[in-house]
């Protein structure tokens, strides 16, 4: 677990990676203290203000890149390289809120029938990973807190995005895995951080 100190220096890292490229008009990775080196999974969120809408999500689930690194990778990739909206422009950069999840390694559901997942999954606790041949899927935990989703259609929705009907989910090769997160997140644009839990997430 990240101290909120710890946290605050990521989401400013965050945000200092986009402002980069327009600063610089590329993009590098800066180096920071050695307690970030630790590899952990990242995803980084740009949302709008005050409309809280989605601006850009990207992130790495599995612990490939150091901390500080998978951090920045991942902010610079939400903002210009989220294929679901257009590159973000340096004039939206003072209404975009940052938010930084640290992903756990995720862990493989076991369960002998599709069933048994409403009891291994919590929600607003649990994001999943649908994988499925070349298909995947993923939701950070608080999307189905966000969405007022109940288990089933987490899992509904979580198989649509990995571009795939909800039936496949009775098919042995399909695998679902668990993660949890830590979040953290300005409270406005260049603002306060805090750290989010799944019950303040709609608050800010």
């Amino acid at each position: 677990m990240l101290s909120l100190s710890e946290g605050k220096i990521l989401v400013k890292l965050a945000r200092e990676a986009v402002e980069r490229k327009f600063k610089l008009g590329k993009f590098y990775v800066k180096k920071i203290d050695k307690k970030f080196e630790e590899k952990k999974g990242v995803f980084v969120t740009l949302e709008t203000f005050p409309e809280k809408e989605l601006r850009g999500c990207i992130g790495f689930i599995n612990p490939i890149y150091p901390l500080y690194e998978a951090v920045q990778r991942a902010s610079y990739a939400s903002a210009f390289e989220d294929f679901r909206f257009l590159p973000l422009r340096e004039e939206e950069l003072k209404k975009i809120v940052f938010k930084v999840s640290i992903l756990t390694e995720p862990e493989l559901i076991k369960v002998k029938s599709p069933e048994e997942y409403k009891q291994k999954i919590e929600l607003g606790k649990d994001g999943l990973i649908l994988v499925y041949g070349s298909n995947q899927g993923v939701f950070l935990p608080e999307v189905p807190i966000e969405a007022n989703w109940n288990v089933d259609e987490y899992l509904e929705n979580l198989c649509f995005k990995a571009g795939l009907t909800p039936d496949v989910i009775h098919e042995k090769e399909a695998k679902i895995f668990k993660f949890q997160t830590q979040v953290f997140a300005e409270k406005e644009p260049e603002g306060e951080i805090i750290e989010l839990t799944c019950q303040s997430h709609h608050k800010i």
